[in-house]
């Protein structure tokens, strides 16, 4: 089954409103973003309950995307626990509504080499996942693929953390398309994931520069419909837009699918 939804649950009071609304339209995934701290609170818990029964009831498929501000290879051995603290807390928040993923940006490459970089965020999602499994929480991490050239995040890196550490993953295609200067193909990225049975994406309009992402905007319909002519039918994929009107553009690519 293909999910399409927004970036994007609004606030507690909203919400219920919000995901009827995101169902009346078609859609049938929403990622909650806590991108700028976790506005969700574990003493909200007559609210966390509604919205969980209430996207069960829909058939809403829930993720949550974690804090701008991680780092899990600082220099700064504080700021690495900050981080990880940051994400447990969305495990912990999104375990309660029964959001199945926490997505999130795993750090910087800073003055560090790749392999450094690599095995530091490596040894910290080993570390949360130890914390996962002891609270007997489902939910799992996804790093995402980021479309900086100077941030963690390249494809054979989330693809090789996936493989060592059992972590679930996000496939951004603008991230990708953006950190190729758009070099890479739709096609080219969806066949380095195309081996697991599900697939969490993120796709949107995006503008980038010799440095990689610079900012989202708007989904083209022309790029909408050459990255969903290369997705496959018959896997269950969520695709969450990110775009400055991410209903109406994941609307759009509902329309598209529909047709093709």
């Amino acid at each position: 089954m293909m999910r399409f939804g927004p970036a994007g649950l609004g606030g507690v009071k909203e919400a219920i409103s919000n995901l009827k609304k995101y169902s009346e339209l078609g859609l049938k995934a929403c990622e909650i973003a806590f991108t700028y701290g976790v506005y969700i609170k574990e003493k909200q818990k007559k609210e966390i309950k509604e919205i969980k029964e209430q996207a069960k009831k829909l058939d809403i498929k829930l993720s949550i995307h974690a804090p701008y501000w991680l780092n899990l290879n600082s220099k700064e051995k504080k700021k690495i626990e900050e981080s990880k603290k940051r994400i447990l807390q969305c495990c912990k928040i999104g375990e309660m509504l029964g959001s199945y993923l926490v997505v999130f940006h795993p750090g910087y490459y800073g003055k560090m080499n790749e392999k450094d970089t690599y095995n530091n965020i490596k040894k910290a999602i080993i570390e949360i996942q130890k914390q996962i499994k002891k609270n007997r929480w489902k939910i799992k991490l996804a790093p995402e693929t980021t479309g900086k050239i100077n941030v963690f995040g390249k494809e054979d890196e989330i693809l090789n953390l996936v493989k060592e550490t059992k972590c679930s993953f996000c496939l951004d295609f603008a991230h990708l398309l953006a950190r190729s200067g758009g070099k890479e193909s739709y096609k080219e990225m969806y066949g380095k994931f195309k081996k697991f049975k599900s697939l969490h994406a993120h796709f949107s309009g995006i503008v980038w520069g010799e440095k990689g992402e610079r900012r989202h905007k708007i989904t083209p319909t022309n790029e909408l419909k050459k990255l969903l002519k290369i997705l496959p039918k018959n896997k269950d994929i969520t695709l969450i837009n990110e775009s400055p009107n991410p209903v109406a553009d994941s609307v759009k690519a509902l329309k598209i699918w529909n047709q093709l």
